[in-house]
């Protein structure tokens, strides 16, 4: 994709409805801390990933803790997107949320109606299977890589092709 925001990016899709779709940029963290960014947050450290062109005023998070979060939105068994934002910090400070059990982003990415299937129709998008893996460890620009090479086959040869130099 010639958008730099989503070049080799992995993306999270959380919401795919009729209306539009959401997604959140896993491999592009910003370098900051949440406590960076939000300044009564309670003593947590957690990389702030860069989640999409959308919004990027406001902060988004997934997590594993879904059924102690108010509002928390199921993205699939064990893994929720937003809720309850005070409830969130208490959940922090009793130790009841690790770092493993969540990632933070700034901005999220979206599409219209009709507009994510459009660019996967046009096969702007390559489809794999989520793996928690991915999302609640480090990541970087080697995890477009590495999801291509477990998808095997032309995808293993496209992992290897380097960045031309004239993006």
């Amino acid at each position: 994709m010639s958008d730099h925001h989503f070049k080799r990016a992995v993306i999270l899709l959380c919401d795919h409805e009729k209306e539009g779709s959401v997604g959140f940029v896993l491999n592009k963290p910003m370098g900051l801390d949440i406590k960076d960014l939000v300044n009564d947050f309670p003593d947590f450290s957690a990389e702030v990933h860069f989640g999409g062109p959308v919004q990027t005023d406001s902060i988004h998070y997934v997590h594993t803790k879904g059924e102690l979060l108010e509002g928390a939105m199921k993205i699939e068994e064990g893994l929720y997107w937003g809720g309850n934002y005070e409830q969130l910090k208490v959940l922090i400070r009793q130790g009841l949320l690790q770092q493993n059990d969540i990632t933070f982003f700034v901005g999220y990415s979206g599409w219209g109606e009709g507009q994510l299937q459009e660019e996967i129709d046009l096969q702007t998008w390559i489809l794999a299977e989520n793996d928690r893996n991915f999302i609640f460890q480090a990541q970087d620009e080697l995890l477009w890589k590495k999801i291509l090479e477990n998808l095997g086959d032309r995808y293993s040869v496209m992992a290897q092709m380097p960045i031309p130099i004239w993006n």
